[in-house]
């Protein structure tokens, strides 16, 4: 029964739901859909575009930032008083002006007190406020926080009627539609938002480039970015980092939108083994996730050369990433592994929108350049002056109106106080002094109300003080009203004060010649270096101006700091961008380019070879030289030490794996000592270590391949052995050098043309006090000779200051030292002032001396034996 009753009762409900609804079939209003859900969405994109999402052009800030800030200021949270609640803030934000999440507006406070999300911090914060490992802050019941002193000069003035208020969300209270913001904010801070259909990414920058750009673009209103970029050289991240190239940068200021590719800033550390240390990261990168994800990729082998990862970042966010490589890691390698896989190179995608006023006052988006989003800032602030100087005009004219009836008060006192007691009430008072002395309503509330303290004569000397003093202010606020240049010397004051006040160093680096990619050589800058190798194997470059000018004859500078019984054997000039070919004693030739050496200092050792390049256990490096991608035309010459010579094409050596390759047979005993370039009608020097030296064409000696025997060049006595091999060069003349740091020039055409093979001539007259011949080279006037001794002390002259002599001389002092020289090079001659040198009346001593030298023994020594030894 109960069943049965149940459903007649549901029935009749459904009846009468069916009735009540063809009832109000009447009332149903037909909608198109499509037009209502697009006008829906629009509403909603907008609301969000407006409201959540998007900045204002003027003050930089979203709702929600605008708000917090405010909220602090109107309860008194300013960076002079102590620190409160973070619960308080949200609350009040919430209460008021934000009618969204908790989570929503803590989180926009925390941002704004971060000092690796913010460039310059708005809030002042006290507690946990997360870390740029990802963590998250701590509850807001937990933390404090303050406004900061810089985000009060956001707030000055703001109640002097400079921007306009509106209604909250319930018309209880009133907000600022926009903050006065004395600083460009909008570039300074940046801004990252993701609206419906649209986002933004302003980078940050630095407060005084920008404000220096700001008055530049004030003084030149038809500046273009290139000028503006004078002074805003690119983005500076809170975070530092290296930003390379400038195409993205001038692409994203003159278009509004542009990549930027940011890398950290990493060293690598000569130690054994070797290790990286990264100093800064990219822009918002997660550094615990970034060194979980490098773990990965270690173990993925992807990057290689890694032994150890290590974080000693400290609390106060200092980086500090140290990665401990392999003994037999390439670093240069490994990092720019690094930056091709990981984090540590990103790019950050600029899309400069933001919210800008229209003709009606109204909010849209708009893409901005770097000029239009200064031009906004700077008619912003305008407006706020004109607005300022407009409300403290009123209130000085109130207020000068007020002193001229005090004025004829004080005048008229006597009468003023009859008409005052013979009046019944101080309404008619009012009255009676108006219909007398016609003062306004204002006026005679004012007298009614003074006292008679005011009367006396100090109190009268500041009345008229006082008035002129307002007329002084009055007649200044009308010029400013009036006189836009005026107006703009007063916009210029302040913010130059803000500048000086808050303006800071640039955080991040830009390379202008860096550009967006991972391959090695894109990455480095071509310039000419030297290239410095030790005859135990340690090799480094560094720039040629890294050694200054001096005299001949000095003691030189320290230049390496060397291990106990090393020296330094090789010491070339290069193009970062050249192939180094390396030679070693055991006839094979390895290949690198310049800029894979590692840089280091003056003093600096450098680094093992051995790290870069895959030896043998007696394998050492004996000849390096620098083959630029045009010389591929030319041939490599290679000399042994016991004087043969061998030409090959260099197109040969164009492909060598990391493990070398033959480039000369060897006999038993010889080993390889130098090598050249040398084209096909060149003439060969071959010289040796007691001064001899053989002559002949290039084309004496036939092209043959990497592993084939040499022939012979040049007959050597008992004793004496080959040290160098140089191609004559047009214009320039032969120098040599000696062990004990004497050297001279001489022309090639004192030598005579021979046949490959015989024994030469003597082409240095070597004594007890000169030294054995050590290094050989082309020279002419428009280089520099950089030597270096045994001990490492280095020392830069021109070939200028050695004189040309006969090729049967001693030559001229050109370094003093108690150690054998080890090497030598020349580089491009520099223009600067030599150094002072110590030994100035030593080296005139030498000059004397070497003067009396110059006398040319030449005694034919010519032991013509053209035999040929093939």
């Amino acid at each position: 029964m109960k069943g049965k009753y149940k459903a007649e009762r549901d029935k009749a409900q459904e009846l009468q739901i069916e009735q009540t609804f063809r009832d109000n079939l009447t009332n149903v209003v037909p909608v198109n859909l499509e037009e209502e859900m697009r006008k829906s969405f629009i509403d909603y994109a907008m609301s969000v575009i407006s409201d959540r999402a998007l900045p204002d052009v003027r003050d930089g800030l979203k709702p929600v930032h605008r708000r917090i800030l405010y909220s602090m200021f109107t309860q008194g949270y300013t960076s002079d008083k102590s620190y409160r609640k973070s619960a308080s803030t949200v609350g009040d934000v919430i209460s008021r002006f934000h009618p969204h999440g908790d989570a929503a507006v803590y989180d926009a406070m925390v941002r704004l007190a971060q000092d690796f999300s913010m460039r310059y911090m708005l809030v002042d914060s006290h507690g946990n406020f997360g870390s740029r490992d990802g963590d998250p802050p701590a509850a807001y019941r937990y933390t404090e926080a303050r406004m900061a002193k810089l985000a009060e000069t956001m707030m000055q003035d703001i109640n002097k009627s400079t921007v306009d208020f509106r209604p909250n969300f319930d018309d209880h209270h009133v907000e600022p539609v926009v903050l006065p913001t004395n600083f460009p904010n909008i570039l300074v801070n940046g801004s990252v938002g993701i609206a419906v259909g649209m986002a933004t990414n302003i980078p940050p920058h630095n407060m005084r480039e920008t404000i220096q750009a700001a008055i530049y673009l004030m003084e030149h209103p038809e500046a273009d970015v290139d000028e503006l970029m004078q002074f805003i050289k690119g983005p500076d991240f809170p975070t530092a980092g290296i930003i390379l190239g400038t195409s993205g940068i001038k692409e994203t200021y003159r278009t509004g939108h542009g990549r930027i590719v940011v890398r950290a800033n990493a060293e690598i550390i000569d130690t054994v083994p070797a290790r990286i240390v990264v100093h800064d990261l990219p822009y918002m990168v997660n550094k615990a996730r970034m060194l979980e994800k490098i773990s990965e990729l270690v173990k993925a082998k992807r990057i290689v050369g890694i032994s150890a990862i290590r974080d000693e970042s400290d609390r106060n966010e200092d980086v500090r990433i140290v990665f401990e490589l392999k003994k037999d890691a390439n670093p240069l390698v490994t990092l720019n592994q690094l930056y091709a896989n990981s984090q540590m190179q990103e790019a950050f995608n600029a899309h400069m929108l933001a919210l800008v006023p229209n003709k009606d006052g109204a909010l849209v988006p708009e893409l901005l350049t770097l000029k239009s989003a200064l031009q906004y800032y700077v008619d912003h602030q305008r407006q706020v002056i004109y607005r300022r100087t407009q409300f403290n005009l009123e209130k000085a004219e109130l207020r000068q109106h007020i002193l001229e009836g005090l004025k004829i008060a004080v005048a008229n006192i006597d009468e003023i106080i009859r008409i005052i007691r013979s009046s019944k009430s101080e309404n008619d008072a009012k009255l009676n002094l108006q219909a007398r002395f016609n003062f306004s309503d204002r006026q005679a509330q004012h007298i009614v109300d003074m006292r008679l303290g005011r009367l006396s004569g100090l109190e009268v000397e500041n009345l008229y003080a006082e008035y002129d003093e307002i007329s002084a202010k009055i007649a200044t606020y009308h010029d400013i009203l009036d006189n836009p240049p005026v107006l703009d010397n007063v916009l210029k004051t302040e913010i130059t004060a803000v500048m000086e006040q808050y303006g800071d160093d640039r955080r991040t680096e830009i390379d202008p010649y860096g550009v967006d990619g991972i391959d090695d050589e894109s990455l480095i800058k071509e310039e000419t270096v030297l290239i410095n190798l030790t005859k135990q194997g340690y090799i480094k470059r560094l720039t040629p101006d890294t050694y200054n000018m001096q005299h001949r004859g000095g003691k030189g500078v320290s230049g390496m700091t060397i291990k106990e019984e090393d020296c330094i054997h090789k010491m070339i000039t290069a193009s970062t961008h050249d192939d180094i070919l390396f030679f070693s004693n055991l006839g094979k030739v390895y290949r690198l380019r310049a800029y894979a050496i590692h840089e280091a200092s003056r003093t600096a050792k450098g680094m093992a070879i051995v790290n870069l390049l895959q030896l043998d256990a007696n394998e050492k490096i004996v000849e390096i030289l620098a083959v630029p991608e045009a010389e591929e035309k030319r041939s490599l010459i290679l000399v042994t030490k016991q004087g043969l010579i061998k030409k090959t094409k260099l197109s040969e050596f164009k492909n060598i794996n990391k493990n070398g390759k033959i480039a000369f047979a060897l006999r038993d005993g010889d080993e390889l000592v130098a090598g050249a370039l040398a084209t096909a009608d060149a003439t060969i020097f071959m010289v040796s270590h007691d001064g001899m030296a053989m002559r002949f064409l290039s084309s004496d000696v036939r092209p043959i391949g990497r592993k084939s025997y040499g022939v012979r060049g040049i007959k050597l006595r008992d004793g004496d052995y080959l040290i160098g091999v140089v191609v004559e060069q047009s214009g320039e003349d032969l120098f040599l050098l000696t062990e004990a740091g004497y050297g001279k020039r001489s022309h090639y055409a004192d030598f005579r043309l021979a046949k490959r093979g015989g024994m030469g001539v003597k082409a240095y007259n070597c004594t007890d006090k000169t030294g054995k011949v050590l290094a050989v080279c082309s020279l002419s006037g428009d280089y520099d000779i950089i030597m270096i001794n045994d001990s490492g002390m280095t020392i830069r002259i021109s070939s200028q200051e050695i004189n040309v002599q006969g090729r049967n001389t001693q030559g001229l002092r050109l370094m003093r030292s108690n150690d054998k020289l080890a090497a030598l090079a020349k580089v491009e001659h520099a223009d600067e002032e030599a150094s002072s040198d110590s030994d100035t009346e030593d080296s005139e001593v030498d000059e004397a001396e070497n003067l009396v030298e110059q006398v040319d023994l030449d005694a034919d020594v010519t032991e013509a034996n053209n035999t040929q030894a093939d």
